[in-house]
Order: C-alpha cells, then structure tokens, then sequence
C-alpha cells in the first residue's frame, strides 16, 4: 500500500459544530486510511517508498459533502442551451435561437435553468419562446426546477388549454380568461417532463453524472447527496458505477409520491438491494425524499399565515399530513433515513412533527437500534417556535448557506411574498446551531453554484463575497468559520451515515482535499478564490 505524507502546511484534522478546530503539522496516509499525525506521521515521511507531498504553506482538511444536490439534472444543463449565462430575457431568447440554428434536427428543445427575476411574477409566456423556436416543441426549466416554461407547441403536445384543469399538487399559470401563460409550476411543470418531453439519451445522462462528479472532486468533494432520483435515474448511476464513472460517492433519494409511495415502497427496497448487491463503494441509495412543499418565489412553499402579497394564499401543500406521517413511518421502518425538503414556515413545522411521529412510531418496539439521521432540507423560513425541535428530535438540518444573502430574488421576490415581518425568519443557520442542532451544508445544484467556497463564505459574513464591504444580512445569523467548515465536513459524515469520514484521525477514512491557503484564517471574502490543489477519496486520489 502507498504511504503518503503531508508536511509543510497546516493540517486540519477536524472542525466541530461548536467551530472548535484540531489542527496538526503533519499527517500519514496509508491505503484509505490515516495512520499517524504530528510527529509520528513525520517520522513515516523517511521511511523507503513514502510519498512526500509538500502543501506549500496550504492547508489540508477533510475532504468537503455535498448535502443536497441534484447531480444528473446539473450536468444535463450542458447538453441544451445555455440559457443559465444570460443577463436578460434577450440574452435567454438569442441561447434559444442560437442553440436551434446549430441543431436543425432537435425535435425537441430542453434546456435550462432561467433567472426568474427576469419576467414581472417570474410569469413567463409561451410566445416570446415561439418567436424563436417556432413550431419545435420548446421545455425550459428555471433555476429553482420548480418551475418551467414552455413554447405554444410545447403545450400543444401536452394537450394544455384553457379548458385543461391543474394537475393535482401542480399550477398552470393562467391570463385572466384562462389561456395558459407557458409558465408551469410544480406537479405541472414535473409531470410534464416526466410524461411529454422525450428522456435524454442513456449515454448524455451517464456523461452528465461523469462530469458533474470530475467537477465535484476538483473542488475539493467526495460525497453527494443526490437528493431527487426517479426509478428511471437508476439504470443511469448504476451504468456509471459499472464503468467506474463516478469521481465522488452518491447517495440517491427516491422522490415518495403523495399518490403512489404505498405502491413505490417495495420498488424501493428493491432497488436499493440491487445498488447494495453491486456492492460499488462509490454508490448508495438509502434515502427517501419527501417535497413538502414548494418555492416562496412561486407562492407554492406553505405559509402559517397567508402570503403578504396574496392574502388569500397560503400556498401549495404537496402531502396530507396524516399521510405523510403514514409514509415517513413505512418508510423509516424499512431502513431507510428521510431527507425532507421543507421551504415555509409551515412546512417546516409539518416536517418537523413527522420526524416527531417516526420517533414515536409503537412499530419501532423492538426493532433493532439503528442511526436513523434523518435530514429536513432548506429550512428556508422557520418560526423562532421550532427553533430548538431540531436538537429535541435529533434532525439534522441541511441548509443551503449561498441563500443566506440579500440577493435580487431575495429583494425583488422573496421578502415581497412574505414580507418584512416574517423576513427574519430565514435561514436561521446560526440560531440551530447554537441550539444544539447538527448543521449540514449543501448547494442544492444546479439552482446555485455546486462550488462551496463562495456559499462558506457567505455563511460567514451572510453577503455576496463580490460585495466585500456589504452589510450583513440578518448579522446574527453569522456562523464562525470553524463552524461553516464543520457543517460541510463533520456534518455531512453524520448525514452520509458514515461516522469514519468527515475528520483525519487515527484509523478514520482518508477523504482530504489540499487548499491552497487556510479557510478558518482566511479573509472569508477571499475563500472563494482559494484554490483547490487535490482531493484524496479513501486515499485515492481524484484530483
């Protein structure tokens, strides 16, 4: 086995919640474990055959998670139109039209994921689309892939018209006579991919897992939750791992049907057997995702009190809730650990009960002991009420902290939804984790950036890293650096149900990632442009 040492640098070995951090001055690697720190690890740098890595004033820590993301959905981007660089509706028109002039033969146009902030009420219309796209059926999805917008042949071909009723747990936004706008929201946007708009090939969706892992282990990421699988993503991750395309461990959730998960349950199990049965190292599904809700921007995330600007909306609940306590405790007691998005206060709240009701499920009576860790996703607006339930009821919290920020869909259209009142009720990241709470951090990619270092930074200092000098946004909610790191790296272990990964010491698994500069000392405005230098996976190293 290769022995390799780390020298000249600071090492990391571990950050907790609290933002407590271990730091040594030199560590070993040998097959994919840490076998010394400090002076032993040093003594090992003269032995025959060590390999000598030099971290040049760096810094190495443990490798970064990744606790929410959609993987497949990101790396697909790049196979439609770039309309996610465009400044304005033209500059979105002119990918559409240039991206039609170089394939003639599409039959269909799938592209994503728009600025919202681009159309009054994020409401797009099928025949600005049309202008460019003419009769080739036309999908687009914007970046919170809770909503889409489509051609007037796209809506030909799903057979949508005035006359066409909302889907269940879905929205067809409408002029005032009815007509479809071309905006599509929830279930109606969702069930149109899944049941109109042709699947992507076998081989792009197998590439775009391939290069959304390479891109995650250049930044320093060794593990992802990909935190919405369909039964039909399978045959995809399963491929990838076969043909050892995977740079970064994935974990996949199964999205839970408000109307089928009775049906899905076993389907589940199955599957799950056959990824454990593949026995890859690299690949795992033993989550379920529930949507509990949906967007503030789009008015679907569920309010306690009706929007500020609509008072007769309280939004779009995608689950009753004795039936989502009914699947949460099937599903629990199949093993599996629940990752539950939640964006409302309300929803939030319908969350948090749910975990209440498995913890207290009388089916548990004698079931064997088991780490259950199970996840609430976004925790986008909380009321101050359910701050501490996330420690009472051992739920770990995963935010997104790139959201953390007064930004132009924070301005232009979240705080007008909910209004300043309730403004303060959001990503309450510093208030969890001073209660107790374990705190886990992802992307939720491609909505934002996969990149963790500007969304670090952001859970520091809660502006834009572009904007240095900026005011914070909801001060109090700052978390310390140390803290930040721990919520990609130890938090992520407790999330990823791995309790040997997510810090370097003795006997623990060997995840790094080597920094060119130090993140807890650093300038938290400059970590976005620390480079990554390498990342070692089970002390293999990818990149």
């Amino acid at each position: 086995m290769t022995l390799t040492v780390f020298t000249g640098g600071t090492i990391i070995l571990e950050a907790e919640r609290e933002g407590h951090t271990h730091l040594s001055e030199a560590i070993a690697f040998s097959g994919d474990r840490v076998i010394a720190i400090g002076d032993n690890a040093a003594r090992l740098a003269h032995q025959d055959g060590a390999e000598i890595i030099d971290l040049a004033g760096g810094a190495l820590a443990p490798a970064i998670g990744e606790g929410h993301a959609h993987p497949v959905l990101g790396g697909l981007e790049a196979v439609g139109p770039n309309v996610r660089d465009a400044a304005d509706l033209d500059g979105i028109l002119a990918a559409v039209a240039d991206w039609k002039q170089r394939h003639p033969e599409a039959e269909w146009l799938v592209g994503a994921s728009y600025d919202a902030t681009f159309a009054p009420g994020g409401v797009f219309r099928a025949e600005w689309l049309d202008a460019v796209t003419g009769d080739t059926p036309t999908i687009l999805r914007a970046w919170d892939y809770h909503t889409a917008w489509v051609n007037s042949a796209a809506l030909a071909a799903g057979g949508i018209t005035a006359a066409t009723a909302d889907p269940p747990l879905g929205r067809y936004v409408r002029d005032a006579d009815g007509t479809p706008t071309g905006t599509l929201q929830e279930a109606a946007a969702n069930d149109f991919i899944a049941n109109v708009v042709p699947p992507f090939a076998l081989d792009d969706r197998v590439a775009a897992v391939e290069a959304a892992t390479r891109e995650y282990a250049a930044q320093g990421t060794t593990w992802v939750q990909d935190a919405w699988v369909e039964p039909t993503d399978v045959e995809t991750y399963v491929e990838a791992a076969r043909a050892d395309r995977l740079h970064a461990r994935v974990n996949l959730a199964f999205r839970a049907n408000p109307a089928t998960w009775r049906d899905q349950l076993g389907g589940f199990v199955a599957l799950r057997e056959e990824i454990r049965t593949l026995g890859h190292d690299r690949l795992s599904a033993e989550t379920i995702k529930f949507f509990v809700d949906g967007v503030i921007e789009s008015h679907t995330a569920v309010l306690a009190e009706p929007y500020a600007d609509r008072p007769g909306e309280r939004g779009l609940p995608n689950w009753d809730e004795a039936e989502l306590i009914a699947a949460a405790r099937d599903f629990d007691l199949a093993g599996f650990q629940l990752h539950i998005h939640a964006i409302g206060d309300d929803a939030n709240r319908i969350a948090l009960d749910t975990i209440a009701a498995v913890n207290d499920n009388p089916a548990n009576a004698g079931t064997p002991a088991r780490e259950r860790a199970h996840v609430i996703a976004h925790v986008a607006m909380l009321a101050p009420d359910q701050i501490n339930r996330f420690a009472e009821l051992g739920v770990i919290a995963n935010f997104e902290p790139y959201w953390a920020q007064c930004d132009a869909v924070m301005r232009d259209l979240t705080i007008p939804h909910i209004g300043h009142d309730r403004e303060g009720w959001q990503y309450l990241i510093g208030s969890v984790l001073r209660s107790g709470a374990t705190v886990s951090f992802g992307s939720d990619w491609p909505v934002t950036t996969k990149d963790w270092r500007p969304a670090f930074s952001t859970a520091i200092t809660r502006h834009s890293h572009l904007e240095p000098g900026a005011e914070a946004w909801l001060p109090d909610e700052r978390v310390s650096a140390g803290a930040a790191l721990s919520a990609y790296t130890a938090g992520i272990a407790k999330q990823a149900l791995a309790p040997e990964r997510g810090a370097l010491r003795v006997g623990m698994i060997a995840d790094a990632v080597w920094l060119a500069a130090d993140p807890l000392t650093a300038d938290p405005n400059t970590v976005p442009d620390i480079a990554v230098l390498g990342t070692w996976l089970a002390g293999e190293r990818t990149h």
